[in-house]
């Protein structure tokens, strides 16, 4: 795998430490900017908006600059706007730096999913989405809690500036490590043709299937904390473990399917897709039972992350002439998901349904992705069946 594409996956955990660190810093920055708790949630909402809104119209402004110009001034803006943000007194002002942060992060991760894929080649595609989205995972297992820490030690200001500076090895790795033209040497399509790619049926039904089992993932994972200690009965320190359990999960997931979706993309997908929905299914059912709930907790971060790992690659397989515009409605479908699934889950909890609510709105997330995915593989049959038939020649006369 070329070393670039591992920078990438170094900038990407910079950015997903940003995107989930204010978790665990709400309250302090609550106090310190004198706002309500609400308030500060809204900085995180204000992310995932950046991001989906983002992610097609940054990728649609910089899709004809070179990549590695257009990587470091994506994320020259997100080290400049967490900068901003560290000094900043206003509560205003640090909310306009969570969306420009959002939009830069969306444009970045928009280029450096078609980056990775060119530089490591056809035959390796899933193993390059593998080690950017990795990037993310490793931010749960390690930033997020590095930046709770710094928080706790230093003030919340303290995870914004490490942030900042984490990311400025990756700006200089980059600048050495990725070419300075386009990787792959291909001629750039047309923007219209490319947004023309993007209206295939099969590409919207995938899409669609990626932002249900994203949905699924942050439905649960958004309220591991309630289900955890009011259902299993662990303490409020088992809390930090949980979570860290579910990313070191998700890391072996996108590792594992890295290695494996390149060879087998549609068992990758289907048995993946199966398995979560059976295993959400599976942690409502068992979340009383400790040993069972923290096996299925790292059984489903692994699931998930790999599952929607194939996904990502697959979008890029059925749009090969809009790569970066599909990076971005993948990127898109992404957020979605992310931010859509925690807010069915918290319908749920607010209907009275009680604390494992949320794990069955996943499961029934997840049979609608199945549903998805039947379907795809419908029109599918149907395409090589037209195809087939096109291509037997005339009978003789």
């Amino acid at each position: 795998m070329p070393f670039a594409v591992y920078v990438l996956g170094l900038a990407v955990f910079a950015q997903g430490t940003s995107e989930f660190m204010l978790s665990g810093l709400l309250s302090s920055i609550a106090g310190d900017l004198h706002v309500s708790l609400a308030a500060a949630g809204l900085l995180t909402s204000a992310f995932a908006v950046g991001m989906v809104a983002g992610a097609p119209l940054t990728a649609l402004a910089g899709r004809t600059w070179p990549r590695r110009r257009a990587l470091l001034l994506f994320l020259g803006v997100f080290v400049a706007v967490h900068v901003v943000g560290a000094l900043t007194s206003s509560y205003g002002v640090l909310l306009a730096t969570r969306v420009v942060g959002a939009l830069a992060n969306a444009g970045f991760w928009a280029v450096a999913l078609v980056t990775a894929l060119a530089l490591a080649g056809p035959q390796r595609r899933a193993r390059a989405t593998a080690v950017v989205v990795g990037g993310v995972t490793v931010a749960c297992v390690v930033g997020v809690p590095a930046g709770a820490l710094l928080g706790e030690l230093w003030g919340w200001r303290a995870a914004f500036w490490a942030v900042a500076l984490v990311s400025v090895p990756a700006a200089v790795a980059l600048l050495v490590a990725v070419p300075g033209g386009r990787p792959d040497g291909a001629p750039q399509a047309g923007a219209r043709s490319e947004l023309r790619a993007l209206a295939r049926p099969r590409l919207l039904l995938t899409l669609l299937v990626m932002a249900l089992v994203q949905g699924a993932t942050f439905c649960t994972f958004s309220y591991l904390e309630p289900l955890v200690t009011r259902v299993t009965g662990f303490g409020a320190g088992w809390v930090p473990v949980v979570l860290a359990l579910f990313g070191v999960g998700s890391f072996a997931g996108v590792t594992l399917a890295g290695r494996l979706a390149d060879a087998r993309p549609d068992a990758v997908i289907g048995l993946g897709m199966t398995a979560l929905a059976a295993g959400w299914a599976a942690l409502a059912l068992t979340a009383g039972h400790p040993v069972a709930a923290l096996t299925l907790v790292l059984l489903q971060g692994a699931l998930a992350f790999g599952t929607g790992t194939a996904l990502i690659t697959r979008v890029f397989h059925l749009a090969p002439d809009a790569p970066t515009m599909a990076g971005s409605f993948a990127t898109a479908a992404f957020y979605v998901g992310a931010a859509t699934g925690p807010w069915l889950g918290g319908l749920a909890l607010g209907a009275g349904l009680g604390f494992r609510a949320p794990v069955w709105v996943s499961a029934l997330l997840m049979c609608l992705a199945l549903a998805g995915t039947a379907a795809l593989s419908v029109s599918s049959d149907a395409a090589r069946r037209t195809l087939s038939v096109r291509r037997r020649p005339a009978p003789e006369r």
